[in-house]
């Protein structure tokens, strides 16, 4: 089942994907008589965690109305053409992003853990399919980073990855946008201080080198999610996705997720076991930045000089598309004088 959230007719409402083009209200199929009178999982409004959280048995009463819709029950059928699109999880309790997991990146690791590196990104940078990514020239470079990425079902902690997917409610498409601007001027060269393995009760110095994610991660808008949650049983197997990103229609990244370092299961196992992950928690497992021969790669489509928009496409979940706009603003006086 393909899930989205939308706007429509200044309504915010969950939509089920019906055809090509064509969605319904999850409202609207929850009163049906097919429903089974699993209206009483939520109220008017349902929202997207809301479904979430009612699990396997909320999604087959979902089921039961489609095939009825399908059959001819009378219901509202809306234009996607007509909706503004939200992210499907709208504010998630955090997102954690795994990085550099691509067996492409591999050779210019100069040294990197034997586990999934993850960081955490706001659910204040999220956008919506078809909304705009915002950047402003005191950014610096800016690039996409095409991902697939994971919404979680249920409470998990501590999960082997023998089990890992059946904490999974479904998946959806993640642009990581990233700024390499940011990232360079918030790098830091330092002397760590550790205590001495041999002798804890003095300390050594240790030459590091380091970046905080808060801003060339986190900048709003940097986190296009969607259009669809694709619920997990529409997905035989998430290692093994082709993944295609286009920035102003030429394809710069040609890849499959069968090329990630660590696989799903591994990494919402690795993860749970810092974290408790949360339904509606969103996990996005790296980006697919495979180049082809020829072509540019997604670190040359800067956002500041390559015009949009960018397109996101992961076999099974669809297609993503948002525009690029360039904000004419200058970075405002932080400092006190």
């Amino acid at each position: 089942m393909k899930l989205a959230s939308v706007r429509y007719r200044d309504r915010d409402l969950v939509a089920v994907g019906l055809a090509e083009g064509e969605l319904v209200s999850v409202d609207a199929l929850l009163a049906l008589p097919a429903a089974r009178g699993a209206r009483a999982a939520g109220t008017p409004g349902v929202k997207m965690r809301d479904l979430i959280r009612g699990g396997a048995p909320l999604l087959d009463s979902l089921r039961a109305a489609l095939a009825a819709v399908r059959a001819g029950a009378a219901v509202e059928r809306i234009a996607a053409a007509d909706v503004t699109w939200h992210p499907p999880v709208r504010r998630p309790g955090k997102i954690c992003a795994v990085a550099m997991n691509n067996s492409s990146s591999n050779e210019r690791k100069i040294s990197a853990p034997d586990h999934p590196a993850f960081f955490l990104k706001p659910a204040s940078c999220l956008v919506g399919h078809r909304e705009p990514i915002r950047i402003r020239p005191y950014y610096g470079s800016v690039h996409p980073e095409p991902e697939l990425a994971v919404v979680i079902g249920r409470m998990t902690r501590d999960v082997p990855a023998a089990n890992a997917l059946d904490t999974i409610y479904g998946y959806t498409i993640f642009n990581d946008i990233t700024g390499n601007g940011m990232r360079a001027e918030d790098r830091f060269h330092y002397w760590a201080v550790y205590a001495k393995k041999d002798n804890p009760s003095e300390t050594e110095r240790v030459e590091q080198h380091l970046s905080y994610a808060g801003r060339y991660k986190g900048t709003d808008t940097f986190g296009a999610m969607g259009p669809w949650l694709v619920t997990k049983d529409e997905i035989a197997n998430p290692d093994d996705l082709a993944v295609t990103c286009k920035v102003g229609g030429e394809l710069i990244a040609e890849d499959s997720t069968r090329y990630y370092n660590y696989k799903v299961a591994e990494v919402v196992s690795f993860i749970s076991q810092f974290h408790t992950l949360m339904p509606g928690d969103v996990v996005s497992l790296g980006t697919a930045f495979k180049a082809g021969a020829g072509r540019k790669s997604i670190h040359q489509a800067n956002f500041q000089t390559v015009a949009g928009p960018v397109e996101v496409g992961i076999e099974g979940l669809g297609a993503q598309e948002n525009p690029i706009l360039i904000e004419e603003k200058e970075l405002g006086a932080w400092r006190l004088p």
